[in-house]
């Protein structure tokens, strides 16, 4: 089941877009994991500002998910 992916995420990016923190804690992974696969092309960033601070869209964070659980159950 996919978490809700707006839960704990703050209001003025609720919408469409989500910082790096936002990622790492919907993926469970951490941010540096999250900035190297954007580096890497495995997630589409987007860069904005003078610092070239990456956002994400939500939309491809979702396709990114994988459509089946996965059965991590050995035995």
């Amino acid at each position: 089941m996919v978490r809700e992916i707006k839960k704990g995420v703050r209001k003025r990016h609720s919408n469409s877009v989500l910082t790096v923190r936002e990622v790492a804690h919907f993926l469970n992974i951490h941010v540096n994991t999250v900035r190297r696969w954007s580096d890497s092309g495995v997630l589409k960033a987007y860069r904005i500002g003078p610092r070239g601070d990456r956002r994400f869209r939500r939309e491809d964070i979702l396709a990114f998910l994988p459509l089946e659980p996965r059965n991590n159950h050995v035995g």
